[in-house]
């Protein structure tokens, strides 16, 4: 019986079914993604490592390795804070501080929980991971409409606000005249009205002023302190600068934009869909009040350099990360539009490891040389990091470990992956 020639199919036919195959994915993509399991409020589904194909005696090293590497910083934060960030200019702790806990993890497979150590439950402070929580509520104010884009000058969106004496831009008057308190603009300057939402998100505003009583140079101030208030500013846009005054501002802008506080905003249309539990809480400073519409609010911080930000546990950490990981799609809702979160993996021209705050892209694999390039992780000081792994659906949340071993750490749990 002869048999039919095998032939290679032509470059036509081989770009007609790549086409129909991206057709059909894009088309599907909703329904499988629905289909991909969520945990319910209240509990959460584990599942043995080889059940989900994991080698379980690599999974166990990778657990030992990162319990071992616990990072060697005091356990109480406040010391370790005057042993820091407090020895800048104006370093002193502003918002509540709590000391931590032990080195803890989670891993998440598929959605379900393979492995997980040391105190999840336990609520610590996670420091920069809340920027994360913060370009999350900006891109809702984006998607329902109280942000025309990203783009768009943030100044034109900001009324005058009362701030404490001394704050605001270089110049303003923001203390006492004829006995009262003037209300500032905080984006007037010729620098700082040219800042987009999007340079707020990428920290690459350059903005000039002070919030909270935290001069923008101060944080993180250059070795060279005749610089400090003298340096030329760059154009936004043109310089990467990891800055925690100009996060808060972005904190600021998002509440007013928003007209009520952000907290609830989180609660309501993140926090709560996604079943998280009720003890997160999310903090500003003693002196971050403002007047909206006649109540006292208090702005949150995005992080915590000064004390604040977030306290949650490493449950709800993960769950946050299976979202994004997901491209903020939770089972058959879409709580945030997959637009923004392309924008948020999006590489910052000044840094290609920086998307949207809190976003480290694995750009060039240069963070994680193990891991896919679509990787990221959210990441905060302690180390607290969230790594986020769309084409191994794979989450990891490591709380209390040294950062100089994140990425072997991830290294050990990807390599049991069969």
């Amino acid at each position: 019986m002869a048999r039919t020639p095998i032939t290679q199919p032509s470059l036509h036919d081989s770009l007609v079914r790549a086409c129909a195959a991206i057709i059909v994915s894009w088309f599907l993509f909703p329904a499988l993604a629905s289909a991909q399991y969520v945990p319910p409020t209240g509990s959460w589904e584990h599942r043995a490592p080889v059940e989900l194909g994991l080698d379980s005696a690599q999974i166990r090293e990778a657990i030992e390795f990162a319990q071992a590497s616990e990072s060697s910083s005091p356990r109480d934060l406040l010391e370790s804070h005057y042993r820091s960030f407090a020895r800048e200019p104006f370093g002193e702790a502003i918002g509540p501080i709590k000391p931590r806990g032990a080195q803890t993890g989670i891993i998440v497979k598929d959605g379900y929980i393979v492995a997980e150590w040391g105190e999840p439950a336990r609520v610590d402070m996670t420091f920069s991971v809340t920027k994360s929580f913060l370009s999350t509520v900006v891109g809702l104010a984006w998607a329902e409409g109280q942000i025309g884009s990203a783009d768009d000058l943030v100044g034109p969106y900001l009324p005058p606000i009362l701030l404490p004496p001394g704050d605001g831009e270089p110049g303003s008057e923001s203390g006492t005249g004829f006995g009262a308190r003037r209300p500032v603009q905080l984006f007037e300057s010729a620098h700082n009205r040219q800042i987009t939402w999007d340079h707020l998100l990428r920290q690459i505003s350059d903005w000039e002023g002070t919030l909270w009583g935290k001069p923008d140079w101060s944080d993180r101030p250059s070795d060279d302190p005749n610089e400090w208030l003298t340096r030329e500013r760059a154009a936004p846009g043109s310089t990467y600068e990891y800055n925690d005054t100009r996060v808060n501002l972005l904190a600021l802008a998002a509440t007013l934009a928003w007209r009520e506080p952000i907290q609830e905003v989180l609660l309501e249309k993140i926090m709560r869909p996604i079943g998280a539990s009720s003890t997160w809480r999310w903090h500003g400073y003693e002196n971050s009040w403002i007047l909206l519409d006649g109540l006292e609010v208090q702005v949150p911080s995005g992080g915590g350099h000064w004390g604040g930000g977030m306290f949650i546990n490493a449950y709800d950490q993960a769950r946050f990360g299976l979202l994004t990981t997901r491209r903020y799609r939770w089972g058959d809702q879409q709580l945030l539009p997959e637009e923004w979160w392309q924008r948020a993996t999006t590489p910052s021209g000044p840094n290609p490891g920086y998307g949207y705050m809190n976003f480290y892209l694995n750009t060039d694999r240069r963070g994680f040389p193990s891991a896919p390039e679509s990787a990221w992780i959210h990441l905060g000081a302690g180390a607290n990091m969230i790594y986020c792994d769309p084409e191994h659906d794979l989450v990891i949340v490591a709380r209390w470990i040294d950062g100089r071993v994140m990425g072997e750490f991830v290294g050990k749990v990807l390599a049991a992956i069969e």
